[in-house]
């Protein structure tokens, strides 16, 4: 991969933006449906869970973006 390609952060704002949503739904699902006094208890797992598969997508489509970047970049073969 060329390392001099990068890409904006603007870009990656854009692709994760349903990720995100996603994340907020969950989240705030986990805490709105524990129970009274066991809010943390109950939503604190939920919650890690969803921040670990948006953490994942995050990486993964910056990564993908970035790939994509440099093979824009790559000169064609002239075949």
């Amino acid at each position: 991969m060329d390392t001099n390609v990068s890409i904006s952060s603007e870009q990656l704002k854009v692709a994760i933006q349903p990720d995100l949503e996603q994340f907020i739904h969950e989240a705030t699902h986990a805490v709105n449906t524990a129970p009274g006094g066991r809010v943390i208890a109950a939503s604190e797992g939920p919650v890690r869970e969803a921040a670990a598969r948006f953490r994942k997508a995050v990486y993964e489509k910056a990564i993908e973006l970035r790939t994509q970047a440099a093979q824009a970049a790559f000169p064609p073969s002239g075949r």
